[in-house]
Parts: structure tokens; sequence; C-alpha cells
């Protein structure tokens, strides 16, 4: 398969044995059935560990992976009767967010998500995944709709992060993203968010304030990118890599910090191996997740909401106090 990553090639090149000898068996007639058996087990062991033990720098690298489902893959599997819509009603259209109107399992809902492009060509049209302050307008714009008439909201982030050039600085980008939290920490409809690549920094964010917060196994989080990190801390961007092993940025270490609510499996390889199977994942958490939220009223949601962000990092906080608190008790004693 094209676009094998690094530490996937030990399986490409058992790949290549395997078909070399099946082909030579077929041409020289002799039956080696036994043995590409016993390769195919060595596969599947060694498939089974490199799949079980992926590092974080890798997880980051099959988040980014050219052939991963992009926003638009999903929707089209996902929702029935999609409708999408376009326009700020103040600038003009941001390609690097897409989202309109569609049903999940017969329930109207509105659904919004960054998308990146499939060749070169794409990504410049959609300034690869990152909205400009129109595209954020955009996406509440149809929040505020769907707030209206009171459908739910479901967000798909894929974003390295906002687009950083002048013309969305100068079109007023740290509002539009600003705004973005504010509102949707206002609405009184159920939000999920779900993190399908890579989410980066606010641009992320501006779409990630929800009552659910979901990740891909695969996908990464995090408030600055690993390349942005290491330019940061080390001058060079290269060192991206080692800055991922550091920063916590997997489904796995924020559903422990309860950061998200839940990891949502993918193919074993990734999500690019099997788009239908990805979206029926994902589109099982969602349902899951929607029945419970549509048992509250607007308050109650609004109230989760609020409770799910201010608990993150309460542990570590409390855990500082109660240290502080057995300090002064036995000063005093």
């Amino acid at each position: 398969m094209a676009g094998e990553l690094p530490f996937e090639m030990p399986l490409v090149e058992m790949r290549k044995k395997i078909a070399e000898l099946k082909q030579f068996g077929e041409e020289k007639g002799i039956d080696f059935t036994d043995e590409v058996a016993r390769l195919e087990e060595r596969y599947r062991v060694l498939e089974e560990e490199i799949y079980s033990n992926i590092s974080p720098s890798q997880k980051m690298h099959l988040a980014r992976h050219q052939g991963r489902p992009t926003s638009l893959d999903l929707m089209g599997q996902i929702f029935t009767d999609f409708i999408e819509l376009h326009g700020d009603r103040m600038f003009g259209d941001d390609l690097a967010i897409v989202g309109g109107i569609g049903k999940l399992n017969g329930l109207p809902v509105t659904v919004i998500g960054q998308q990146r492009g499939k060749d070169t060509k794409e990504n410049i049209l959609r300034f690869f995944g990152s909205a400009h302050p129109e595209g954020f307008r955009k996406a509440l714009r149809l929040m505020q709709q769907a707030d209206k008439f009171k459908r739910p909201i479901i967000t798909f982030v894929d974003t390295k992060g906002a687009y950083p050039g002048n013309t969305a600085e100068e079109r007023g980008q740290s509002e539009a993203i600003a705004r973005n939290l504010r509102e949707m920490s206002q609405f009184g409809v159920p939000v999920i968010c779900v993190v399908i690549g890579e989410g980066g920094s606010g641009g992320a964010l501006a779409l990630a304030v929800g009552n659910r917060v979901l990740m891909l196994e695969h996908a990464i989080y995090s408030a600055i990118s690993p390349n942005g990190a290491a330019s940061i801390l080390w001058k060079d961007a290269s060192k991206a890599d080692q800055a991922a092993e550091a920063m916590k940025i997997t489904a796995a270490d924020l559903l422990e910090m309860e950061v998200i609510e839940e990891i949502v499996p993918e193919p074993k390889g990734g999500a690019h191996r099997d788009y239908e199977a990805t979206a029926a994942a994902i589109k099982d958490a969602l349902w899951r997740h929607l029945q419970e939220l549509t048992q509250m009223n607007s308050v109650e949601l609004k109230d989760d909401r609020y409770r799910k962000f201010r608990k993150i990092g309460e542990f570590a906080e409390a855990q500082q106090e109660q240290i502080f608190i057995e300090e002064e008790v036995k000063s005093e004693v």
C-alpha cells in the first residue's frame, strides 16, 4: 500500500517476500503453502507488535498521513441528506472550513469541520486546513443557526492551527477565534467535537468547545504543534519528533487528563486503511453521546459544558493545595 511510514517498513518488506514466494511457486509449479502460511503468521505477529506499541511521534505522522480521511470524507459516510452551506455573510467563503446540515440516524444535525486537501493544488485552495477569520465566522454562523433551530452541533477538528499570515491578522483572526470560544460555551444544544487528525492550537479549539470531545485513536491534540514547540525550545523545527514525545499529545494521554471523553478506535494501521470502518466507529460514538445529551435541557447542557472545562487540571491543583494545607497544619502543631 502506498504511503507507508518509516516504522511500517518491516511489514512492507515481509509483504513483498510473501508475494514473491507466491509468484515463484505459481511460475514453477511448486507448492509453498506451508512456507507462505508460516510467513503470514510471522507477519500477523509483527503487525500486532508494531501497531500495539506506536510512539507519540509515530502517532503524529499517522495523524498527518496524506491518505487520512478528511472531514468531507467522513461527513459523506456518517450523515445522510447532507447539504453544504457557504460563506460568513461578511467577507467570503473560506474553503478551509466546511459545514452544513445533515441527518444522523434520521436526527437533523449541523456538522462543521476543518478540511485539508487531497493534493498540493487542493491544499493550497484550502490553506492546508488552516482557516482565516471568515472560516471561523462561517462556522459560528452555522452554529448559531443550529442553536436557533435546536439542532445538535457536531464538529470535526483537523488542523495544524489557524492561518498565520498577514491577511488573517488584518481581518481579525484572534477576535474570530475568541468569539467562537465564547459563543460555543453558551449554546443551548448538544455540542460534540471529534479530533480526527491533528488538532493544533487555537485553530482547533475554535471548533472544540463541546459537551463531549472525542478523538480518533491515532489523532493528536495540543496547544501548539510539535514543530512549533521544537522551533521555540530548540530553535529547530526538525526536532518535532522529540517534542511530540514530551508533549502529551496522544488520545491516551488526553483521556487520562480528562481533556477528552472517549477514544474512537481506528482500523489496524490507521484510519487511512479503511474509511468505512473509521466512519462507522465515529458514527456509533456520536450516536451514543447524543442520546445522553439530548436528555438534558439547555441550562443543563451549558452547565455540563462549563463543568467539563473547569475540571481539566483539577487533580494537579487539588493535590498541590492538599500538600500546602498539610504543611500549614504541621507548622501550626
